[in-house]
């Protein structure tokens, strides 16, 4: 059916991830195909782990005890032959997840009954549940840690990292490998050390646990009862590394959601995850929400898979299964655990057969089941982002107008210029500008630049290059502006490298030279800047740009003032940030109203458009989002154009291609959200 998300069947959109590269190839006879896994409720994409080559039965530790009385002789080798005695440390593998690090354990631990022959209890690291796994083909022993750790689950999943972290501090300890751990008093610096400290710890697994290897592994004599080694979670934990809840432990509430006394869902219950432990409420629906899964709502709201559906859930941005809502004009999700506890047993499958299916947010009716929609919906979420830091600021400097008469033409330092956006947006609102100083390396930006703005802009190359001298020379200015890259910034790429590594260092050049920038002590003329980056990014890195910045973002949709979806966030001091966003007599908030003659829309706004060409293709389906000629087409260059507010042949120069031109708008900032932050400025600046 075609609005389930059911990674069990692949996809096109859904491309299975490739182990890896320090992975060694798999071999191919003892090895079962990889098979598409369903979406991890922590990770923010599929996550598909190809099965590592089984490790003869001889590198497995076996148990220690043989007396048939102990209640842990239930494993025992020689009742079926299968391995993995109590104690041991593991890898097991479930149905939607990576391989898993875990630890083999006895029934009565569990509290529950015997495991049936050829099976094992296990206790995962990372959250301490238990799972019944069978020995023969879903358990490693975690001495093939070459072969079942999988790399790009680590970099996305803060469990995962937590569960790796949890299992070879065990390791080390058997082993006799201690491993130094760095103690801080700042959170964040714990965080990185911890980082540090398994990063050591997996070159050591990747190694072979040398020098002792295998053998170090195994359960100290007489200890095999034991509960795994305690690591402290709050020293691994960070805001981003926000813990989900699976959804067996929503489940639990099920009996009490549905009990006949509630005719509603009860107000002090967190929605997403069942917790009990709320903080705040949630922006889309009538319930709670804890603070674990607002920091989840915060980074992954905003993120969407290469079909441009959402990745996650709208309620608890997890599922292993989700719906895809059949309405071509939403992107949004529902998995299977929130329809069926929410809305009512059996409500998954009837959505399942219902074609089209419109989801629970663009439905006709606001209740279905214990699920309410907020009527104030949208306020509510722009409220919610609007309203989620968790840092104070003193409130930035305000400068009051400047009298008409005393008015001067604006002088802009622009950094990752990009398209010269800025300088089109202040001619555009009629702003003289006395000097646009910008900063960018590339070629075709500049071009872009030289050629539409006629020599009006100074290029600097690049931003590692300018300095303090630099600065002095060409100012003083009277706006800095710019956008560092967010590729290692977004949670969406699964290889991102962070704030302090990679292009996200970029971001620190930025504040570099905002500082150069700024006026004297003693100079009160009116000085304004604006920093804008992506939405989905992870909380810590948001935090450290705020704490850097010493301001906290706003959020703007673009799909209020254009034909596109494209959320941002913008830090500065620019007056009325925080206002709403109200479209013009001009903007076009239809992608009908930006097709050239002859062209049908078959959506009234676009996804996301960014640098990758498939980003234009809209739905489930993938299809193009127009027709011509009884047949789909994509948007031409002149129409994309007109969906982000540029002029048409705006990036028509040097006889540049689709693609290029594509990837050029695709890192710009849309006009009329730029418009929409630039216009106070009229009251500071001469105006032509």
């Amino acid at each position: 059916m075609n609005t389930m998300k059911d990674h069990t069947e692949p996809e096109p959109q859904k491309k299975e991830e490739e182990p890896a590269t320090n992975l060694p190839p798999t071999p191919t006879p003892q090895t079962p195909p990889p098979v598409q896994q369903h979406t991890d409720p922590a990770s923010p994409t599929v996550a598909t782990t190809p099965e590592p080559a089984p490790i003869s039965s001889g590198e497995k530790a076996m148990a220690k005890s043989s007396d048939p009385n102990n209640p842990e002789a239930e494993y025992e080798v020689h009742l079926d032959g299968r391995g993995f005695g109590i104690g041991e440390l593991v890898w097991g593998k479930l149905r939607g997840f990576s391989w898993w690090p875990g630890r083999i354990v006895s029934w009565w631990m569990t509290g529950r009954s015997r495991a049936a022959e050829g099976t094992r209890w296990v206790m995962w690291f990372g959250d301490g549940k238990f799972s019944v796994v069978r020995a023969r083909q879903k358990l490693l022993p975690l001495s093939s840690f070459s072969n079942a750790f999988h790399q790009p689950t680590y970099n996305k999943q803060p469990m995962y990292r937590k569960a790796i972290y949890e299992v070879l501090q065990v390791a080390s300890s058997r082993a006799g490998k201690p491993f130094p751990s760095c103690v801080s008093n700042d959170d964040s610096d714990s965080g990185k050390s911890v980082e540090m400290q398994n990063r050591q710890m997996i070159e050591w697994a990747n190694n072979g646990f040398l020098p002792s290897g295998a053998k170090g592994l195994e359960p100290p004599p007489g200890k095999t009862t034991h509960t795994h080694k305690h690591v402290d979670p709050d020293l691994w934990a960070e805001p981003e590394a926000a813990s989900y809840t699976p959804p067996p432990a929503k489940k639990l509430t099920s009996s009490l959601l549905f009990h006949p006394r509630f005719l509603s869902l009860p107000t002090d219950i967190c929605i997403s995850c069942g917790s009990l432990n709320v903080s705040l409420e949630h922006p889309l629906f009538t319930g709670a929400m804890c603070q674990s899964c607002k920091n989840c709502f915060l980074e992954c709201a905003y993120q969407y898979d290469d079909d441009g559906y959402q990745s996650y859930c709208t309620i608890c941005c997890g599922g292993r299964e989700v719906l895809m809502c059949g309405n071509n004009n939403c992107c949004r999700c529902f998995c299977v655990e929130c329809v069926d506890l929410l809305v009512g047993p059996g409500a998954a499958q009837a959505a399942i057969k219902e074609d089209p299916w419109n989801c629970y947010m663009c439905g006709s009716r606001n209740i279905y089941g214990l699920l309410r929609r907020r009527d104030d919906w949208p306020s509510r979420l722009q409220h919610f982002f609007a309203n989620n830091h968790d840092q104070d600021f003193e409130p930035t400097k305000l400068y009051a107008p400047v009298a008409v008469e005393k008015r001067e033409p604006i002088r802009v330092l622009s950094l990752f210029d990009g398209i010269a956006t800025g300088l089109l947006v202040l001619r555009d609102l009629g702003i003289q500008v006395d000097r646009y100083i910008a900063s960018e390396v590339c070629e075709d930006s500049i071009t872009v630049g030289i050629v539409r703005h006629q020599g009006r802009i100074l290029y600097v190359g690049d931003v590692r290059n300018v300095t303090r001298k630099h600065i002095q020379e060409w100012g003083p200015f009277d706006l800095v502006i710019g956008g560092s890259p967010c590729n290692d910034l977004s949670i969406v790429n699964p290889a991102r490298k962070g704030l302090y590594e990679g292009t996200g260092r970029l971001f620190f050049e930025f504040y570099r030279l905002l500082h150069e920038a700024r006026p004297k002590d003693g100079d009160d003329r009116p000085f304004f800047w604006l920093f804008e980056n992506v939405v989905a990014m992870g909380v810590s890195d948001k935090r450290d740009i705020s704490r850097f910045l010493e301001c906290n973002p706003v959020m703007i949709d673009a799909k209020e003032v254009s034909a596109a979806h494209r959320a941002r966030y913008f830090w500065g001091n620019l007056p009325g940030m925080n206002r709403p966003l109200t479209a013009m007599a001009n903007d076009k908030l239809d992608l009908q109203d930006c097709l050239e003659h002859g062209r049908t829309a078959k959506f009234g706004k676009v996804r996301t458009i960014t640098t990758r060409s498939n980003s234009i293709k809209q739905g489930k389906d993938q299809h193009y989002p127009v027709f011509m000629n009884d047949k789909e087409d994509i948007l031409w260059c002149t129409e994309m154009e007109r969906v982000f507010g540029f002029p048409v042949h705006y990036t028509d120069v040097s006889n540049m291609s689709r693609l290029a031109r594509q990837r050029l708008l695709g890192r710009s900032w849309s006009v009329p959200v730029i418009r929409h932050l630039f216009a106070p400025l009229k009251d500071y600046f001469a105006c032509v």
